[in-house]
Parts: structure tokens; C-alpha cells; sequence
């Protein structure tokens, strides 16, 4: 086992700034392509630190259409940034993000934002928390209400050196290429070549990019990449597996959609 990045989700109401704050710690501009300044799609992105460490951010979608989605991404990180908006209020939304976090037993950040405006009440929001039983650290608490990601306590590991597995954060199908389908290695490494087998559907890596868009030939744990050469789109949040042939695959495929129509 060697150290791996940690997976971090941030989630929170919409227009809280989940996403102008991943922009602030990728230094980029994710916003001026998004609709509307609206995330559409889940994102993962891999950040390299100063000190070289790296962190992989999962950024959800904050509409209600996307619980679904967010239900089942809670579930691939290690660490939960709840964003809340110190000049509004802990949205019904903020409250099942949190809940989809508690759920999957993830360790909980509290990140307390837009505090310099001048309608920001953060002892508010940290009431509300306190209300709902999240008493934060400067209130004598256990959750951290600062970003600041424990991930070396969590001592997290993972082996390179196996046959990847992961999860499927999204796919769509795309005109010229197929269908693309947006995976995140948990561990192992995926390389190209690979047979990828993912809820009914599998298919061999043909190509895989990260996502700033430039091929890579493998990935290795906590790291995200799009790849083509699936013979369909698995549903967000499918665990993929790599197989040794595409028999084997072809095979659990086949009982898998038995089982669907079945049931």
C-alpha cells in the first residue's frame, strides 16, 4: 500500500459559492463556461499543492435533480466540505447534503463563505449547526469550520499495483466518440487496453483524458478521467472493475441484464 490523494466532495446550496471556491483552489475559471454560472455536471478535479501532494475534488451539482446523483457521489470520498453562505441561512438542501454525508459516514468539513459581505452573520450559521447538533471547533466542538483538509489523519492508502476499481461519476453519449463515461479510481491503476466492466455495460479502454482534456495512457488511485470504449452508459455512481477477458466481462454482463429485466 502506498499513500494516495484524498477524494473530497464539496456540496452545499445552490449559489452558496461551491463552486467559485474549487475555481479560487484550481486558480481557474470553471464558471464562465457553465450555464448560467449553474454546475451541470459532476466534476472531479486533481490538484497538485505546493508541497507536491495532490487532492482530487468531486464537485456535485447542487439541484434537487441531482440528489440522486449526490446520494451515491457521498459515497466515493473521504472528506465532506459543506459550503453554507454566512450572509443567507442552512438551506433544506445544505441539510441533506449533510445528511447524504452522515449517511455515508464521512468526515464533515464545515466551510463558512461569502463572510465579507456586509449582511454575513457567520454566528448564525454555526447557531444553526449547533441547533442540529454540529457544535463547530471555536465552539467547542469536533467539526472543522475552516477549509482545511485532514487528510493526513486519515492515513489514506491504496495499492497501484492491481487491477483498477472505482467508480462512474458520469456518462453521457457523445456524437463522434461514443459513449464517454467520467470514472474515478479508488484503487489499482487503469490503464489503456484495460476491459472496464460497469453495471451492464463494458467495453476496452480505447482512449482516456483527464479533465483538462489531454489523452493520458493510465491513472492511478484517486485520480478521475474520461474514457471511451464502453458499449453503453453505465448509471453515476456504478462501481467499475477491470476483467482479465472480454468473455468474462461479456458474460456477467449478460447475467446482470437478466437480472434487471427480471426484477
Amino acid at each position: 500500500l502506498v499513500p494516495r490523494a484524498p477524494i473530497v466532495t464539496v456540496m452545499g446550496h445552490v449559489d452558496h459559492g461551491k463552486t467559485s471556491l474549487l475555481d479560487y483552489i484550481r486558480k481557474t475559471n470553471v464558471i464562465a463556461g457553465e450555464a448560467g454560472g449553474i454546475t451541470q455536471h459532476i466534476g472531479a478535479y486533481n490538484v497538485t499543492l505546493e508541497s507536491g501532494r495532490h487532492i482530487t475534488f468531486l464537485d456535485t451539482p447542487g439541484h434537487e435533480a441531482f440528489t440522486a446523483m449526490r446520494a451515491r457521489g457521498a459515497q466515493v470520498t473521504d472528506i465532506a466540505i459543506i459550503i453554507i453562505a454566512a450572509d443567507d441561512d442552512i438551506m433544506p438542501q445544505t441539510k441533506e447534503a449533510i445528511n447524504h454525508a452522515m449517511a455515508a459516514g464521512v468526515p464533515i468539513v464545515f466551510a463558512i463563505n461569502k463572510v465579507d459581505k456586509p449582511a454575513a452573520n457567520p454566528d448564525k450559521i454555526k447557531e444553526g449547526l449547533a441547533a442540529m447538533n454540529f457544535l463547530v471547533e471555536d465552539w467547542g466542538g469536533k467539526y472543522q469550520s475552516q477549509v482545511l483538509l485532514e487528510a493526513e489523519m486519515l492515513d489514506l492508502k491504496a495499492n497501484p499495483n492491481r487491477k483498477a476499481t472505482g467508480s462512474i461519476i458520469e456518462s453521457s453519449l457523445d456524437k463522434g466518440r461514443g459513449y464517454v463515461a467520467t470514472v474515478l479510481v479508488s484503487n489499482g491503476t487503469l490503464h489503456v487496453g484495460d476491459i472496464v466492466l460497469a453495471g451492464t455495460n463494458y467495453g476496452r479502454v480505447k482512449a482516456m483524458f483527464n479533465e483538462r482534456n489531454q489523452r493520458v495512457k493510465e491513472i492511478g488511485p484517486a485520480q478521475a478521467a474520461t474514457i471511451l470504449g464502453l458499449n453503453g452508459a453505465p448509471t453515476a455512481g456504478d462501481t467499475f472493475h477491470v476483467m482479465d477477458t472480454e468473455q468474462e466481462a461479456r458474460e456477467i454482463t449478460n447475467k446482470r441484464e437478466q437480472l434487471q429485466r427480471e426484477q
